[in-house]
């Protein structure tokens, strides 16, 4: 189980890591937020409520790759530009979660964070995936990371996100914590890196 102390150098290499990614990363940031203000017809930057450690809201930052559209009966519905299937598939469109890793709401490794009516409604032992900050990356988020796609191919992507998915994700995080290392840490941002 992972300990105080791990998790304050967790903390510690979070902050040291993304002072050295943001002066790097900074420049290309604003240039997706533009090209995605006029690829979207919208401001580039989009947010939302999530569920961070110890269950407490976070407002999460991504770069935004759906357009708005009006339905012919007049309902608001969005769509992923082509760009923002892009950035979508190359993981770039999570680029601003570095801020939310510089004010402590995220780590680069950890559980995915997800909306209200997953991780805030955990129970017993599983509520142990709270403990930690949620991350960038992670080991399900490795093994997911064509999710989209697997809904995508599902009768009913909502079911089989929550009995199948969820169920496995919820899996994977509490081993993750139970066995938590810095070591194991670096192997995932490594494996991440590899995998773009």
């Amino acid at each position: 189980m992972i300990t105080k102390t791990q998790l304050r150098f967790k903390r510690f290499f979070d902050f040291i890591l993304v002072i050295l990614l943001l002066p790097l990363l900074i420049v290309p940031i604003i240039v997706l937020i533009i090209i995605t203000t006029i690829d979207t017809g919208t401001y580039g930057v989009f947010s939302q409520l999530r569920v961070g450690q110890h269950g407490k809201l976070f407002k999460i930052y991504k770069i935004r790759t759906l357009r708005e559209g009006v339905h012919q009966l007049g309902h608001l519905e969005k769509s992923a530009t082509s760009l923002g299937k892009y950035l979508r598939r190359t993981k770039l469109n999570e680029l601003p979660q570095l801020y939310n890793v510089l004010i402590g709401d995220m780590s680069f490794v950890g559980p995915r964070p997800d909306l209200q009516g997953f991780a805030d409604e955990l129970v017993g032992d599983d509520r142990i995936i709270l403990i930690v900050k949620p991350g960038i990356t992670g080991p399900a988020t490795i093994k997911y990371r064509n999710e989209e796609r697997v809904l995508e191919r599902q009768k009913d992507p909502e079911h089989y996100n929550r009995t199948i998915i969820w169920v496995d994700k919820v899996k994977i995080n509490k081993k993750y914590v139970q066995n938590y290392s810095f070591y194991l840490d670096l192997t995932l941002i490594l494996k991440s890196t590899l995998n773009k």
